[in-house]
């Protein structure tokens, strides 16, 4: 006989101030089964769950439903009590009345009405529901970062220090990230490179460190603790092993006119390059698509010269499959494409120029050796004007709908450069408004009007027009003088928005986490786990979570650290026993649900039954390896005979609580 006990949760006035809490509480007191219902301010806290494992004791109960907020945040918390009374965490249910219910309505009738048809169905099924058992699953002592930007580099490093292997997994032939293109950092000003190397030399001596460069990874199986990754690594057609990083190759390639995308193509680069000085690995690579060798099997240059024979032209991409406890994301982010902005003249004038290519300009190792020159003609700029939010905060298709954040203190970085080296230079900024959200981040803002007489204009620029005499006329609007203006400019800056580097959504569908509607990786909490992707045992680091600057993204690279080393600290975890299963009298053995499982958990085995007249025959029949499922149930419906069934979750609980709901 059933023993349910049920209780509601006032949880202050989160819920009493739009649920009668005290009408939920007695009408599931008459629900078959319950056997004690009562009402408490606060059910989370100690007292209250004391409340729950008294009330288990005292009156031998069989089940608990939880009437409260989402299981996401407490579930775990009554499953403990459950069991530090005697009784199987499992058979202890939470009806979510905050989320569902008294957060989204306003009137109380209708949202009491609604918690006590929440709470019913919670009774139906807790009387269905059968104590289940955890296992223990291994954990693999050996992290996966993907991306070696300042935030993988970061995130590596710390995970080193902890005395764990670690794995960087960077798509660029070198490691360093969008920070390596930056000529100082705000709000300091300090050189961008002589923060990052040190860095990123660090993380290339570490023993603990193996840095896959020009690689990507191709598939991710498995679960928390035990993933497995297969890495292709793209053919460079340059021995890593052997090359010394002299530069040689580089300097004799006859095919010199390959657009550096370093440099984001404001100069030229040869056929084999080596991205930057400080680049690691300090080896070359060989572009196909330029390389004359390559393409019509002629030249060979760069082979003649390397006396350390590492050029090799046949090599091919290889894979490598290693196993990982713990992934961190940090895949970074890219400028938009301004070609749909016609307005500004991206594409018409070589002076109009993103932020980025800004950076590279003025940086001494950028194509002008530091000095800022216009790309068009190689004079210098005496009247410069910044346009900020260049697709950042649009409600149109263009452009993206979030602050990309940044923008506001590059700018000012960048206007105060400018003053500082080139006085004779005006400088104006269009903005829709500032935003200095860090720490001493107004007072860097302040500077750049106050001290550098920057001229900041609020409005907007509607046009952009190139002249024939080589200047560019800026039509823009003074919102505060309400007057119209044109700008005579010998330079434009667009502050171009930020966005998911494109590798992101691919790897989000293999590694099965979540992302939002603009293609960044969602945290499982935005408060209280807001490093932890929905998927355990994946973790965010950094700008695929959402834009950011440096010391954010180096603050958030140790804390994604922080939660992968605590996961691979531990020797085993305790895997969720909500898994799926198969009735082998029922499976017809089709691979529907082998197909649709993410983790491949479930594969084919030949199986021999007893048939009535006692002869035997051999079916192939569904078999799930519960180490490996997760519980998503993407199999229990895909399945057509119905054979395949989910653990606490079963068709007939699901049943029983629409069967409640219809009651």
């Amino acid at each position: 006989m059933q023993r349910i006990g049920v209780f509601v949760c006032h949880c202050g006035t989160n819920i009493a101030a739009t649920v009668d809490v005290k009408a939920v509480a007695e009408a599931l007191g008459h629900e078959p089964g319950v056997v004690i219902s009562q009402e408490y301010q606060y059910m989370c806290s100690e007292s209250g769950q004391e409340l729950v494992k008294n009330a288990i004791k005292e009156q031998k109960l069989t089940g608990v439903v939880i009437c409260s907020c989402s299981p996401r945040m407490h579930e775990n918390t009554f499953r403990k009590a459950a069991a530090s009374a005697g009784l199987n965490p499992y058979l202890v249910e939470i009806a979510n009345i905050r989320e569902q219910c008294s957060w989204i309505h306003k009137d109380i009738a209708t949202a009491t009405e609604k918690a006590i048809i929440l709470g019913r169905t919670a009774v139906a099924k807790v009387h269905l529901n059968t104590p289940l058992t955890s296992m223990e699953s291994p954990v693999v002592k050996r992290a996966l970062v993907i991306g070696g930007g300042i935030a993988g580099i970061q995130t590596a490093l710390d995970i080193a220090e902890a005395g764990f292997d670690v794995d960087i997994v960077e798509k660029n032939p070198t490691i360093g990230g969008k920070m390596a293109q930056i000529d100082k950092t705000f709000p300091t000003l300090d050189c961008a490179a002589c923060i990052l190397t040190p860095k990123m030399v660090e993380a290339s001596q570490n023993e603990r460190i193996t840095i896959h460069s020009f690689s990507e990874v191709a598939d991710v199986k498995g679960f928390v603790g035990n993933f497995t990754v297969k890495i292709k690594k793209k053919a460079r057609f340059v021995d890593e092993t052997k090359c010394t990083g002299c530069g040689l190759c580089t300097e004799k390639c006859p095919m010199k006119k390959v657009p550096n995308e370093f440099n984001m193509g404001l100069d030229n680069r040869s056929a084999i390059y080596i991205p930057f000085a400080q680049a690691v690995p300090k080896v070359a690579t060989i572009d196909p698509n330029y390389c004359m060798m390559m393409k019509s099997g002629k030249c060979g240059v760069c082979s003649k010269v390397c006396s350390a024979g590492a050029i090799d032209y046949k090599q091919q991409d290889t894979f490598i499959e290693q196993q990982y406890g713990a992934i961190v994301v940090a895949t970074g982010f890219n400028p938009i494409k301004l070609d749909k902005y016609d307005e500004f003249a991206y594409n018409q004038c070589p002076d109009v120029v993103t932020s980025l290519e800004l950076e590279r300009l003025m940086n001494a190792a950028g194509p002008n050796g530091g000095t800022l020159l216009r790309p068009s003609d190689k004079s210098h700029p005496h009247t410069i004007v910044f346009v900020q939010c260049v697709g950042s905060r649009c409600d149109d298709e263009k452009g993206k709908p979030y602050c990309s954040k940044i923008c506001c203190m590059y700018t000012a970085k960048h206007a105060m450069l400018i003053r500082e080296k080139y006085p004779d230079t005006e400088v104006y900024v269009f903005y829709i408004d500032v935003r200095t959200p860090g720490k001493n981040f107004d007072e860097f803002y302040r500077r750049a009007v106050e001290q550098y007489n920057v001229h900041y204009i609020k409005g907007m620029v509607g046009k952009v027009t190139p002249k024939s005499d080589g200047k560019i006329d800026v039509q823009a609007s003074d919102l505060l003088a309400g007057e119209q203006l044109h700008i005579n400019a010998d330079m434009v800056v667009l502050a171009a928005a930020i966005e998911p580097d494109k590798t992101a959504r691919p790897l989000a569908t293999m590694l099965t986490t979540q992302m939002d509607t603009n293609d960044f990786f969602t945290e499982a909490h935005p408060k209280l786990r807001p490093v932890e992707s929905a998927t355990a045992g994946i973790f965010l680091s950094g700008a695929c979570q959402g834009p950011k600057d440096i010391p954010e993204t180096v603050a958030q690279a140790s804390a994604a650290a922080a939660k992968a080393i605590g996961l691979l600290c531990k020797n085993s975890i305790t895997c969720n026993p909500c898994v799926a299963h198969s009735d082998e009298l029922m499976c017809n053995g089709c691979s529907s649900c082998e197909k649709v499982c993410p983790y491949g958990a479930i594969t084919y085995v030949d199986k021999e039954f007893r048939m009535p007249d006692r002869s035997t025959k051999v079916r192939r029949v569904a078999s799930v390896n519960p180490a490996v499922c997760q519980g998503c149930g993407a199999c229990t419906v895909a399945c057509p005979s119905g054979a395949m069934d989910l653990s606490g979750f079963s068709n007939s609980q699901i049943m029983a609580e629409v069967d409640a709901i219809c009651k």
